[in-house]
């Protein structure tokens, strides 16, 4: 069973290769979509363009398209690399990171029936805490690198996902209804070191932005 990644860095998508190689899938490569507009409704922004550092610590081919991060035509340009990809790897599945949205899960399955490929979600319905915790179990060094909900702020920048963020997320869901592991985008990460990867990766230097209200982000440079 052959599979490519749609990969942003993140942990829902490393997290699922993870899931995927431990089921007895082949990973064969991963797929990087960088896209123009930072709020895309399907694609992870914040530090994308470093993902070519984990493909290398993970020791996997990277391909990578660029869109304009239009609603809905930017599923056309998925579809098109994940067809370039079928052709040159032979993959018969694609693995998503997909937790609980509907809306990229519904698209990223069309694209697959399409391509007459299995679509393989490993993480769907994961209770958000329960998932926290087990990928610090699984030894997943995860830092935050976009916020994007009140009343998350520029303190959260860079920090790692342990017990005391665990807690604290918690207390948010409880109070401000937030998904406690990001999926409504209330939040972003970057994998910093995993089973999947050969070394752990070291920030070099990054740059925060602040892009409006309960909105920042962080782009690392990864050496």
């Amino acid at each position: 069973m052959k599979a490519a990644i749609l990969f942003s860095g993140g942990k829902d998508s490393t997290y699922a290769a993870y899931l995927a190689k431990k089921a007895g899938y082949e990973l064969t490569c991963l797929i990087s979509i960088f896209s123009k507009n930072k709020a895309s409704y399907m694609f992870h922004t914040p530090s994308i363009e470093q993902v070519n550092k984990q493909a290398e610590v993970m020791g996997l081919p990277l391909v990578v398209m660029e869109t304009e991060g239009i609603k809905e035509e930017e599923l056309e340009d998925l579809t098109e690399i994940i067809e370039q990809v079928k052709d040159k790897y032979h993959i018969n599945t694609i693995v998503t990171g997909a937790l609980h949205s509907e809306y990229q899960a519904s698209r990223i399955q069309a694209i697959c029936d399409k391509l007459n490929l299995k679509c393989l979600n490993p993480l769907w319905h994961k209770e958000e805490i329960e998932y926290l915790h087990e990928l610090i179990d699984a030894n997943f060094k995860i830092m935050i690198v976009g916020v994007f909900a009140y009343p998350l702020n520029e303190k959260w920048l860079g920090r790692i996902i342990n017990s005391d963020f665990i807690e604290e997320v918690q207390i948010l869901k409880n109070k401000y209804k937030i998904h406690a592991a990001g999926e409504g985008g209330e939040f972003e990460t970057f994998v910093l070191n995993c089973p999947l990867f050969k070394r752990e990766l070291k920030v070099k230097s990054f740059k925060d932005a602040n892009e409006g209200e309960n909105s920042w982000r962080r782009e690392v440079k990864i050496e």
